[in-house]
C-alpha cells in the first residue's frame, strides 16, 4: 500500500551536529562549571560569587556590580579563556540549530503537534479537497460553526484555506492513512469534492470499508459517476451541475421560494432533521403518539415542517439492485404533518425554528433521538 505523501519527500541526509542537538547545553553547561571552578581556585571566592562572575561574563553585562572584587591576574585569565569559551559555544549553538533546521526537525516537531491536536477532533467534517466546489462548502460550514478539516495535496490550495483559518491535512484523500489521520472514525460526515469522479469513488470506497455508520456525500459529474459512487457506498451524491440547473430553474419558476431559502440562510432561523431511533424501545411513550397529542410545537415554538418514513436499510436493498433506481427510490416525505399524524421508529422530523427552540425540542424528544442534522440552506 502506498506511504502517505508526507513519508515520500525525499530529505537531505541530517548533519552530524544535527544528529547530535545535545552538544550545545552540554557544551555550555561545561563551560560554566569550569568557570565557576576557575574563580573559586583563583580569587578564592565561595561558590555563589563564582557562579555570579560566570554569569555577568557570559551574557556580557559587565561587571557593573560595585560589590564585585578586582580579579587578580589569574582571575583575569579565566576570564579570557571564559570569554573565548562562550564564543565558541555560541557559535556551536547556531550551528546546531541550523543543523537541525535544515535536516527538517522543525517541521517534523510542527507536524507532530498537528496530529497530536487532530487526534482530538471529534463530530467534525472531513471535506475532501479544496477546489471551486469545496471552497463554497467550507464557507457554509464555517457559518454554521461546524468543526471542518480539509484534505489537500496541492500546495496553493492548502495556502488558500489555511488563508481562510481553516486546518488543512495536506495528504492523499485516497488512502486509508490519511482518512484515519483525519478521524474518519470519530468524524460526523465525510464530504468527497476531489475535481474527478475516480478519487471521490476511492475516498467512498475507502471511508466505507473502515468506517461503515460514516456519513458520506460525494461530488459527481455524470449519471454513470452518480450510480457508482452510490455503489461504493455514499449516502449522498450531488452533481454541481444538476444542482445548479434545479436552482436556476427554481428561481425562474419560484423565485419568492428561492428568496425565502436565502434569507432563511442569513437570519436566526434553521431547518434540522430529526432522526428518530428504529428501536421502539427508546421512543417509550412517544411511539404511535400524534403530533396533537404530544404537542411537541406549542411546547417547544419550533415548527414540523415535514415528516420522512423510515427508509430501508442498505443491507435490505438487493446487492444486484444497489446503486440502481431501485435502491435510490426514497419514501415519499409527508409535509405539513396535520396534528393526528403518529410518530413511529425510524422517522425523520424536518423542523424549522430559532437554536433555542431546537434545543428545546431536542430536550422534549430524549431518549427517542438518534441523531440531529442541519439542513442545508
Amino acid at each position: 500500500m502506498p506511504k502517505p505523501f508526507w513519508s515520500i519527500v525525499p530529505r537531505r541526509p541530517p548533519s552530524r551536529r544535527a544528529r547530535k542537538p545535545w552538544r550545545a547545553p552540554l557544551s555550555l553547561a561545561m563551560l560554566v562549571n569550569a568557570g565557576a571552578i576557575g574563580y573559586h581556585l583563583s580569587e578564592g571566592w565561595d561558590w555563589g560569587d563564582s557562579y555570579w562572575m560566570v554569569l555577568i561574563t557570559l551574557s556580557t553585562l559587565g561587571f557593573s556590580d560595585g560589590h564585585t572584587q578586582i580579579l587578580s591576574a589569574g582571575g583575569r585569565v579565566v576570564t579570557t579563556l571564559l570569554i573565548l569559551g562562550g564564543l565558541v559555544v555560541v557559535q556551536i549553538s547556531i550551528q546546531g540549530v541550523l543543523g537541525l533546521s535544515e535536516s527538517g526537525y522543525f517541521r517534523r516537531l510542527r507536524e507532530r503537534r498537528f496530529r497530536s491536536w487532530l487526534s482530538t477532533m471529534h463530530n467534525h467534517v472531513i471535506l475532501c479537497g479544496y477546489g471551486r466546489i469545496g471552497r463554497e462548502i467550507a464557507e457554509q460550514l464555517t457559518r454554521e460553526n461546524v468543526p471542518l478539516l480539509v484534505v489537500e495535496m496541492d500546495a496553493e490550495r492548502r495556502e488558500a484555506a489555511e488563508e481562510r483559518g481553516l486546518a488543512v491535512l495536506m495528504a492523499d484523500a485516497t488512502l486509508d492513512e490519511t482518512l484515519l489521520d483525519a478521524g474518519i472514525h470519530r468524524c460526523r460526515a465525510l464530504v468527497a469534492a476531489l475535481p474527478n469522479n475516480a478519487s471521490n469513488l476511492y475516498v467512498v470506497l475507502s471511508a466505507r470499508g473502515m468506517a461503515p455508520n460514516c456519513r458520506l456525500i460525494a461530488r459527481s459529474d455524470s449519471e454513470e459517476a452518480e450510480r457508482k459512487l452510490r455503489l461504493a457506498g455514499a449516502d449522498q451524491v450531488v452533481s454541481p451541475y444538476v444542482s445548479g440547473g434545479r436552482t436556476m430553474a427554481a428561481t425562474a419558476l419560484r423565485p419568492l421560494a428561492v428568496t425565502f431559502m436565502d434569507l432563511l440562510a442569513g437570519s436566526g432561523c434553521e431547518v434540522e432533521e430529526f432522526l428518530l431511533s428504529s428501536d421502539p424501545a427508546d421512543l417509550g411513550n412517544l411511539n404511535g403518539a400524534s403530533l396533537a397529542e404530544l404537542q411537541l410545537g406549542s411546547r417547544s415554538g419550533a415548527l414540523v415542517l415535514a415528516i420522512v418514513p423510515p427508509q430501508p436499510a442498505a443491507n435490505d436493498v438487493p446487492r444486484q439492485y444497489r446503486g440502481s433506481q431501485y435502491s435510490q427510490q426514497r419514501p415519499e416525505l409527508l409535509a405539513n404533518p396535520g396534528s393526528d399524524t403518529r410518530l413511529a421508529p425510524g422517522q425523520m422530523l424536518v423542523v424549522m425554528g430559532s437554536q433555542e427552540q431546537l434545543d428545546l425540542f431536542t430536550r422534549l424528544l430524549g431518549t427517542a433521538l438518534k441523531s440531529v442534522d442541519v439542513m442545508s440552506t
